[in-house]
This record gives structure tokens, C-alpha cells and sequence, in this order.
């Protein structure tokens, strides 16, 4: 490939098949609708459908580019990329669910559409077809890859579990530290990336030494990922990130500003210990958190751990193309807050 621009259309076209083939062969009666629920989820049908409703398959892409870049044979590594995009997209099916979302991606959301019962249904179906798409490795791999593949995927679902355990649990704490924060994350984004970054490097048969600092590129990219995403929740763009800037503050949701701005002890603390926040307050209280300093602080931590990130992926000695492109998407990812 001549650019990281057209490597990522390769990938992302060959994705797109792999993902689809697995879910054609659920198309049939009396099960349509079972099957038009999981594609509408991945955003190949209905209203609104295409790139913005699939999303940006980060994760799929940083395993594919880290299987190219440690050597490995991207093609034979899309079985696992299918399964670590069907992992992720249980989790938001089921996070929708939790967290009483409507609209995800500037669209209803599955449960919103047809029901809690059946949006459930369809999170355990995505999850189940991870764990068939994953053991599709063993047509390429050993038996002893293909295992070692299986379990970080099944460890990775636990850890993704936890960590959406920790967020809910946050709702009724009054005390939340950053610390408490991070070993949220570490569990309910972080966990994913470091996953996908590994298994890239594992299939790329990479030594022990190097699948550590890919999978430690993947960790930080993730929390980066996640602190950024906390902080466009309050001041991002809603009509790029596809949901309200309102709902974080409104929900209570103790996200990386909303817990430096507690710590302040300041006019923003004292509003949002009286709770009940009301949508029309919103910017009043995100001005606030921005001139405690709370936007900035937040903007230098996603801006340490994305250099933490850079600096585990120099470590790894990757290389080629791949390696480009996995420095261009960091850096994409880095410069959504700019």
C-alpha cells in the first residue's frame, strides 16, 4: 500500500465483509427481524444507515494494523477482528440499555426501537457471534494461538463487565476519586484496546516482550480515548459526536471533569452536590468547570497518556505502512479535542 489513508480502506472494506458474512447467515425465517436488529445496530440498514452509523471500527482496525505492522498477515487476522467489533458492540447495546440511552450514533438505539426485552436478546447475540468469529482463527493458526486468542477475548468480556459494574456503582457514590475513575476505565475501555492491540501482536507472532508494549500501546490509547470522550460529553460537538453534551451533566455521570471539578470544592461542586441538574443549566456549569481550569487539566491528561501511548508503540518496533497508520489514528483520535 502506497499511504496509511489507503491501508485503512483495505481494511475497513475487508472488515465490513467479514462482519456481514456473519450475520447473512442469520437471515432467514422465521428470524428477519432478529437479524435486521443486529445489522440496523451495525448501521447497514435502516434510517440513517452508513459510515456514521457504523462508527469508526477503531478497535478491529488497531488489531488488523498491529497484526501488519508486527509482521503478521492482516487477511488472517480479520476472524478476530470481526470478533473484537462484535464484543464492542454487545457492550453498547447493553450500556445503552443501562444507562436509558435512546439515541446513540444521531439514532434510536435497538431497545428504544423494539423493546428492552429484544435489545438485550440482541447484545447476547453479538456477544455469542464474538466467540464463533474469534475460534474461525484456527483455519490460519495453531491450536495453542487460537486458545490463547479465545481467552483474552473471554477475559477482556470480563473485565468490560467490571467496569461498567464500577460506572454504575459511581451513581451512588458521593466520593469518587481519580483513582477510582482510572480502575473504571481500565475495565470499560481500556480493557478492549489493550485486547485488540495484543491479539494484533500475538497474530503477527510477535515475542512476549513486544505483545507487552502493543498491548500497553492499546491500554493508554484506551484511557486516552475514554478521558477525551468524557470531555467531549461535556464540551464537544453534538452534531459530530452524535449525542447530547447535555446528558452527562443531567445523568450525574462522574466522569474525568465532572470529579476534577468535585475536587475543586468550587461553585461547580456546590451546584452539583445539590443535584437534579436541569438541561437549561448545562452550559452555565460547563462554563464554570472551564474557568476552574477543569477543560484544560482534562485536555493535558488525554495529552500524556496519548504520549505514553506513542512511546509503547515506538517500543514495540513496528513497522511499514501499518505503522504509520496506527501513528495517524492516534493522533486523530488526540486532536478531537482541539
Amino acid at each position: 500500500m502506497d499511504s496509511p489513508d489507503a491501508l485503512l480502506q483495505t481494511f475497513k472494506t475487508a472488515l465490513e465483509k467479514e462482519l456481514q458474512s456473519q450475520l447473512n447467515g442469520l437471515a432467514i425465517p422465521p428470524y428477519q427481524l432478529y437479524h435486521e436488529m443486529l445489522a440496523y445496530h451495525m448501521g447497514w440498514i435502516g434510517e440513517g444507515a452508513g459510515p456514521q452509523a457504523t462508527g469508526k471500527r477503531i478497535r478491529p482496525l488497531l488489531l488488523l494494523l498491529c497484526t501488519e505492522a508486527s509482521g503478521g498477515d492482516w487477511q488472517k487476522a480479520l476472524p478476530a477482528a470481526a470478533a473484537v467489533e462484535f464484543v464492542h458492540n454487545f457492550s453498547l447495546i447493553h450500556d445503552d440499555i443501562e444507562d436509558d440511552s435512546q439515541y446513540r450514533r444521531g439514532r434510536l438505539t435497538v431497545w428504544a426501537k423494539w423493546g428492552l426485552s429484544q435489545g438485550i436478546n440482541a447484545g447476547d447475540a453479538l456477544f455469542t457471534l464474538s466467540h464463533l468469529a474469534i475460534h474461525r482463527l484456527s483455519v490460519f493458526f495453531s491450536p495453542e494461538t487460537v486458545l490463547h486468542a479465545c481467552r483474552l477475548l473471554l477475559e477482556t468480556c470480563l473485565q468490560l463487565t467490571q467496569g461498567q459494574f464500577l460506572d454504575i456503582s459511581f451513581e451512588d457514590k458521593t466520593d469518587v476519586s481519580l483513582d477510582d475513575y482510572l480502575t473504571m476505565i481500565e475495565g470499560k475501555t481500556a480493557a478492549l484496546f489493550a485486547t485488540c492491540t495484543e491479539l494484533g501482536s500475538l497474530l503477527g507472532q510477535c515475542d512476549p516482550i513486544r505483545q507487552n508494549h502493543y498491548r500497553q500501546f492499546g491500554r493508554y490509547l484506551g484511557l486516552a480515548f475514554q478521558v477525551i470522550d468524557d470531555l467531549l460529553g461535556i464540551w464537544g460537538d453534538e452534531s459530530l459526536i452524535g449525542k447530547s453534551t447535555a446528558s452527562d451533566l443531567v445523568s450525574g455521570k462522574k466522569t474525568y471533569p465532572v470529579i476534577l471539578g468535585l475536587q475543586l470544592n468550587g461553585s461547580f461542586a456546590r451546584r452539583w452536590r445539590q443535584g437534579n441538574i436541569k438541561p437549561e443549566e448545562v452550559y452555565g456549569l460547563a462554563k464554570q468547570l472551564e474557568d476552574e481550569g477543569v477543560r484544560t487539566t482534562t485536555q493535558a491528561e488525554a495529552y500524556r497518556l496519548t504520549q505514553q501511548a506513542l512511546a509503547e508503540l515506538n517500543a514495540a518496533q513496528a513497522d511499514g505502512v501499518a505503522f504509520q497508520a496506527l501513528y495517524q489514528m492516534t493522533h486523530q483520535m488526540s486532536q478531537r479535542i482541539q
